[in-house]
């Protein structure tokens, strides 16, 4: 704790009365970013680096990378250099292969992927205030974000900010769509409880049977139902699959006696089984997805 209180001193001193577009002062962002970074488990190095991502080029008297490494270590003085050698992208058109270059790009620069960990909290706290930038900085931004940077948190396995960066990309990609879904959530929510029902139907129904499981649930986001109206041609009312939930088990043998039991206690909907045990993803995902109808 001390490292970090020492960096966040030094941060706040190199970017003195510095304010951001919205009239705050600009050491508001480094330690929000390094927040984001500290909830997702980060070393105290990353954090350290979060603090001072940008006082080696946005502050008005630049801080040196030499002097960084002299006072917290050489290896934030890389993070933080990696981050800074991150170049601007810029996306003009939504072709496949220029944006998975763009990808492979911000992969291939960075010798520690804790650099692009890092960077993907910077892009999310600059989408949370979003709101100070003009409108076609705030559309080239989201554009920018939904392309790249979500992808890029997927292929991380960090799924909170790979939702977050979606949702917050199509609030200002498309915001009528995206304030209907909103609105037609929040009446959706208002009356259920069937999300905590069946988690409890499912938890309890393992523990019977004698496996081990830590179950969650969420809702789909708001970014998932908007892509399945999109694609599907259907309304907010025709989304069936609203509900999500993971089932961790121990043993793989588990999995499977798992999905048994799934479709005991509710009604399989045909052809939609996925095994991803028997065949991976490339990044090696393995689990096995059903969907399934209650009541």
């Amino acid at each position: 704790m001390r490292k970090e209180c020492t960096t966040g001193r030094s941060a706040e001193k190199a970017h003195g009365e510095q304010r951001r577009r919205s009239g705050e002062p600009y050491i508001c962002h480094p330690v929000a970013v390094a927040e984001i970074v500290a909830s997702l488990g980060l070393d105290t190095n990353s954090i350290c680096a979060a603090l001072l991502h940008d006082t080696v080029e946005d502050c008005p008297e630049k801080t040196n990378l030499a002097e960084i490494e002299k006072l917290f270590g050489e290896e934030v003085a890389m993070l933080v250099d990696g981050l800074t050698k991150l170049v601007p992208l810029y996306i003009e058109d939504k072709e496949e292969a220029h944006i998975e270059n763009l990808r492979k790009m911000l992969l291939a620069m960075s010798k520690d992927v804790r650099v692009i960990f890092i960077k993907l909290c910077d892009r999310l706290h600059n989408m949370r205030t979003l709101d100070a930038k003009p409108d076609p900085k705030r559309r080239s931004t989201a554009l920018e974000t939904m392309y790249v940077y979500a992808p890029l948190a997927h292929r991380l396995g960090i799924q909170s900010l790979k939702t977050e960066l979606e949702d917050t990309s199509l609030k200002y990609l498309d915001p009528v769509g995206y304030n209907e879904i909103v609105a037609d959530l929040k009446s959706f929510n208002a009356n259920s409880d069937v999300l905590n029902e069946i988690r409890g139907i499912i938890t309890d129904k393992l523990a019977e049977v004698g496996i081990k499981a830590r179950v969650t649930g969420r809702i789909k986001h708001i970014y998932s139902i908007y892509r399945k109206m999109f694609n599907q041609n259907k309304q907010f009312n025709e989304i069936y699959d609203l509900y999500a939930f993971r089932i961790i088990v121990e043993k793989v043998n588990d999995c499977y006696n798992a999905l048994g039991y799934m479709h005991d206690i509710f009604r399989a909907i045909p052809g939609r089984l996925k095994d991803y045990i028997a065949t991976p993803k490339p990044n090696m995902y393995q689990s096995l997805h059903t969907t399934v109808s209650y009541k």
